[in-house]
């Protein structure tokens, strides 16, 4: 029997992010978009080591926790605010 490889254009795995997304939004982050989810796999879950297979990527997106994806996004902004200069928050802060 032959097992399908992972792939990140595979639309098994995109159909299952879109469902666990689905979930997300419902239920705890309402703001969630599919690029944070998709950012989320590529640069904390799968960052070291992709998945062998199509149903290990399936189970690792099912088990993602909202926590996990907000700790995530947290760490990001800190990180994408400290490269920035304080005039690309004028709008925020007024100025």
């Amino acid at each position: 029997m032959r097992t399908e490889e992972y792939d990140v254009n595979n639309t098994l795995v995109q159909l299952t992010m879109v469902l666990k997304l689905q979930q997300l939004k419902r239920e705890q982050i309402p703001s969630l978009s599919y690029g944070n989810l998709e950012d989320y796999l590529a640069y904390c879950l799968w960052k070291k080591k992709n998945p062998e297979s199509l149903h290990a990527a399936a189970d690792a997106i099912m088990s993602i926790q909202a926590d996990d994806v907000i700790r995530f996004m947290s760490k990001r902004a800190v990180i994408d605010g400290a490269h920035q200069q304080l005039d690309d928050f004028t709008d925020i802060i007024g100025g």
